[in-house]
């Protein structure tokens, strides 16, 4: 599967890029089954679709196979869980709080046929235990990764890879690869001993 990226459906607030977001809500209910008194969901991120080159090319730095388990947390369309499952023989889950995106993943994958190996769910990222997954794929902003490090570092193995779109990790935890994608920064990492010693301290 390929999708393309479409424009962006968001409805940024002025404080959008400092962690919140408003999407329309009506396809969110037609798509969940919810009510019209429920909320909308509050989204750390807006959604904006990674580019299908930067989704092969974050696949390929972390050297993806079939015998990987992949958490992709903020899924959107699901692409990057559909992809690896679909070209790598990976099995992989997608996390997102948008039950619009959600809905969309699942859709993508049934059409790929990988429903199989591609789950997703309606979740908090910073509530999902990570703890099973090989790769984690991340594409959020700057104070989400930073606010997301304690976690993995807590929950992932050791050898555990990280790959990233557009944003690193902070100073903190220098990226050990970056490469470009038609302008685009990808960052790399895996989990080290250094790492859980840290977030056990």
């Amino acid at each position: 599967m390929n999708p393309q990226p479409r424009r962006r459906t968001l409805l940024l607030s002025a404080a959008a890029l400092g962690g919140t977001s408003l999407i329309p809500f009506g396809r969110a209910l037609a798509q969940s089954g919810a009510t019209a008194t429920a909320t909308p969901p509050r989204l750390d991120v807006p959604y904006v679709p990674t580019p299908q080159e930067v989704v092969d090319k974050m696949l390929d730095l972390a050297k993806v196979g079939k015998n990987d388990v992949l958490y992709d947390l903020g899924c959107g369309d699901g692409r990057i869980v559909v992809t690896a499952a679909k070209e790598r023989g990976a099995r992989g889950t997608g996390i997102d709080l948008d039950p619009a995106r959600i809905a969309e993943a699942r859709e993508n994958a049934k059409k790929a046929g990988v429903s199989e190996r591609a789950s997703f769910r309606v979740g908090d990222l910073f509530k999902t235990d990570v703890s099973s997954a090989t790769v984690v794929t991340l594409y959020l902003l700057p104070t989400v990764n930073a606010k997301l490090r304690p976690q993995l570092w807590k929950q992932l193995k050791v050898g555990t890879r990280v790959v990233s779109h557009a944003f690193d990790m902070g100073s903190e935890w220098p990226a050990e690869k970056t490469v470009e994608v038609d302008g685009r920064t990808i960052y790399y990492w895996t989990i080290t001993e250094a790492n859980k010693k840290e977030a056990a301290a």
